[in-house]
């Protein structure tokens, strides 16, 4: 009788290469954003921003004199650190994010390490319905002090709360071997 080998276990992508890929995802958004902010708030939006966050990075020594310098700023209708909270772009970058994990697999930063998002039940592409489910689920895994995505790093299948919710898991690509 021949012995047949094992099923295969898939390689989980822990939390480095996940986090490496996270900062590779900021980067490509940060390029995609930078002309949009531009199109939105006009070609003064950047020398703006770098004002507020200096102005915001000044200590006086009196917290309550901070706090509502801090207030001011980002409460001024022309504030292009609020802008970032502007509708159009959250929803811009929830839509893009979605649409690569559903066509792609995965986001630019876990394409470059290689890595894919599929059902933790039968590694297979998770639906749409799914994929929005998993992005919800990010605020669950960043609520308690992103306590969610470090689980990644203890979690023997390498899942954040949101891969969990979401019944997701994040595996490295393989080649098929013939």
């Amino acid at each position: 009788m021949a012995d047949t080998p094992p099923p295969h276990e898939p390689e989980y992508v822990g939390f480095w290469k996940r986090f490496l890929a996270f900062l590779i995802d900021s980067l490509v958004f940060s390029l995609i954003l930078s002309p949009v902010m531009i199109a939105l708030y006009g070609g003064g939006y950047f020398d703006r921003l770098n004002t507020e966050l200096a102005a915001l990075l000044v200590s006086s020594g009196d917290p309550n004199a901070d706090a509502i310098r801090m207030l001011e700023i980002l409460g001024r209708p022309d504030s292009a650190i609020a802008a970032l909270s502007d509708i159009r772009v959250q929803i811009g970058f929830v839509v893009a994010t979605i649409l690569f994990w559903r066509f792609r697999g995965a986001t630019p930063g876990k394409m470059l390490v290689k890595a894919k998002i599929v059902t933790a039940d039968g590694l297979a592409q998770p639906s749409t319905a799914r994929l929005v489910g998993r992005f919800l689920a990010y605020f669950v895994s960043i609520l308690p002090a992103f306590l969610g995505f470090l689980w990644i790093a203890f979690d023997k299948r390498k899942q954040g709360w949101h891969d969990k919710l979401a019944g997701t898991v994040v595996i490295a690509e393989t080649r098929e071997r013939s």
